[in-house]
């Protein structure tokens, strides 16, 4: 029998140089590991589209989208995950809990050291080495000329 896919999306939220990282609440499919906050793209949506409304949805504020770090896939028991991560810029809010239980800023080179969900280790481990202080991951929009 072929293996469910699931297309996912996560944001790498950026402030300050700093990353969001979330911790899965119990009871949820992985609860305790840490991963890019984000869900299941619908039919209807295009991978942006999807992040922008999951972004609202868990954590009550608004993301600019930026570039795309990378996609990745992981066999899971229940599926396959497809996960797309995006460098995200916070724009309105402050990000709340509503489905994880812990949310932390973290500078990018520390976030290897938390358990990461296994979908999201290829984006973190290309973020970890990002200098995000660098003008092309400010919040600014870039000038098209």
């Amino acid at each position: 029998m072929p293996r469910k896919i699931i297309n996912v999306v996560g944001a790498a939220i950026i402030k300050d140089g700093m990353v969001l990282c979330a911790r899965r609440g119990e009871g949820k499919t992985l609860a305790g590991y840490w991963e890019f906050p984000g869900g299941k793209i619908e039919l209807h949506e295009s991978a942006r589209q999807a992040l922008h409304r999951e972004i609202e949805e868990e954590l009550l504020c608004e993301v600019e989208i930026g570039s795309e770090v990378c996609t990745a896939s992981y066999d899971y028991d229940f599926g396959t995950v497809v996960l797309t991560t995006f460098i995200c810029h916070l724009l309105n809010g402050a990000p709340r809990l509503t489905e994880h239980q812990e949310i932390r800023w973290l500078n990018p080179q520390d976030m290897p050291t938390l358990d990461w969900a296994p979908a999201d280790r290829d984006a973190v481990q290309r973020i970890s080495i990002m200098d995000l202080r660098k003008p092309d991951f400010s919040s600014t929009k870039p000038t098209i000329s």
